[in-house]
């Protein structure tokens, strides 16, 4: 019996000593709030219950994003059995319009100095709606932030001028007014002010403990990065270009094979990035419009008219691509500006070869054969024979030309060549 005992305590003392710290889940969340955002989210808070993680932070720095990727981390958020702080840092950092509601719903929200939140108004995408619309789309999301407010115990008023007056508060006022929890200057000063704090969740209380826990990064996976990377307006932007190009290369000389297919990947990428953004179909039927009008001006000579139509199509495609107000969902007037100009100085090359090409000299049959230079192999008078570009003619000339004397073919009908003797 005693040896059983001895046995358990030993093994009990074995299991608490190379057992794993507890951990603190850090994630970031930096740039628009899209679904890959969310589905960072959602699965980190998934593995952190799943490990019985004692907190999850998640430092923001975020300009706003799409209604519907911020509903789905927020359900997260008040679903998660883990509390989810939300730190808005470094300093410079801000949580602003869909930030500024995932903040609101962590369990604790907290500011560097010089950071801060606000700003929430929604803003339609596409057309503009009427007043009665613009008025119902206001009045729920004012609700939704209210509801979220008040079941964090914050300032209610506060969170509904942020959307009603898109009002922005710095670290300071926030926390004066009851949005923030707390202030702090970095993620050690967080953590000691975090352990022992008591939370109130679905009617029980939680006490966070982080003295002795392990705060361990958790990063977006290859397949996260490279979704969230094409997901940037100007990423998919420029894929969707390269995308028509490589494919009218391929179209224009079949068999090369490297532009198509690059083209080809480029506009599936372009394409799945278009469904997380705000798309507007018309910029891209301006766009599709705009190179249907250059390549016509490489077969039909319009004397520049179809280039200067199709540089408009594309400017204007360009910028209504992704209607959005936010700026972190629309394409940068730079990229727009060098893409519009390097593919315009393409096929305007394209077309001046295609000129030169059209006004070219024939250079095969019979027409290729009417100004070349050859010598007179015997004497002409007024037939005789030449030796024109590696071959030997008959020939006529309506003047005598000794043998040797440079030619010129005037003209030719069937197998004999006009000639008369270069001066």
């Amino acid at each position: 019996m005693r040896t059983a005992i001895l046995t358990c305590v030993l093994l009990a003392f074995i299991r608490l000593t190379w057992a794993e710290p507890p951990q603190i889940r850090l994630v970031a969340v930096n740039g628009a709030v899209n679904p890959v955002t969310a589905e960072f989210l959602h699965r980190n808070l998934r593995d952190a219950a799943a490990r019985d993680e004692r907190l999850v932070l998640v430092e923001m720095d975020t300009p706003g994003g799409l209604d519907s990727a911020m509903r789905a981390i927020v359900k997260d958020i008040l679903a998660s059995p883990v509390p989810v702080a939300v730190y808005v840092a470094p300093s410079g950092a801000r949580a602003a319009s869909a930030g500024a509601v995932i903040a609101l719903a962590a369990d604790v929200l907290a500011m560097a100095p010089g950071t801060n939140i606000g700003a929430a108004h929604p803003v339609s995408i596409g057309e503009k709606p009427d007043k009665v619309m613009e008025e119902k789309i206001v009045n729920d999301a004012e609700a939704y932030i209210e509801g979220i407010a008040r079941q964090r115990g914050r300032n209610t008023d506060l969170a509904k001028r942020m959307v009603r007056e898109s009002i922005s508060l710095s670290a300071e006022k926030a926390l004066e007014g009851n949005i923030a929890d707390l202030v702090v200057r970095d993620r050690a000063e967080l953590l000691r002010e975090l352990d022992g704090r008591r939370l109130s969740r679905a009617g029980r209380e939680i006490v966070i403990r982080t003295a002795g826990a392990e705060l361990v990064k958790h990063e977006m996976g290859v397949r996260e990065r490279i979704l969230n990377t094409i997901s940037d307006p100007n990423v998919a932007y420029v894929l969707m270009m390269l995308g028509f190009l490589g494919l009218f290369f391929e179209l224009s000389n079949p068999g090369v094979i490297l532009p198509g297919v690059i083209g080809g990947i480029s506009l599936i990428l372009a394409f799945f990035a278009f469904q997380t953004l705000p798309v507007n179909y018309a910029g891209i039927l301006l766009i599709l419009l705009a190179l249907i009008l250059f390549i016509a001006e490489i077969k039909i000579v319009s004397h520049g008219m179809l280039t200067v139509g199709g540089v408009i199509a594309l400017v204007l495609g360009s910028l209504l691509l992704f209607e959005s107000p936010e700026p972190a969902l629309r394409v940068s007037w730079s990229v727009i500006g060098v893409t519009v100009l390097a593919t315009t100085i393409f096929f305007l090359f394209a077309v001046t070869k295609a000129i030169k090409a059209h006004r070219m000299k024939p250079s095969t049959g019979k027409e290729g054969l009417v100004g070349e230079e050859g010598r007179a192999d015997s004497e002409i008078a007024p037939e005789g024979r030449v030796f024109v570009r590696g071959e030997y003619w008959n020939a006529w000339s309506d003047e005598p030309i000794p043998v040797g004397a440079r030619v010129v073919v005037v003209t030719v009908e069937g197998m004999r060549v006009k000639v008369r003797k270069v001066p």
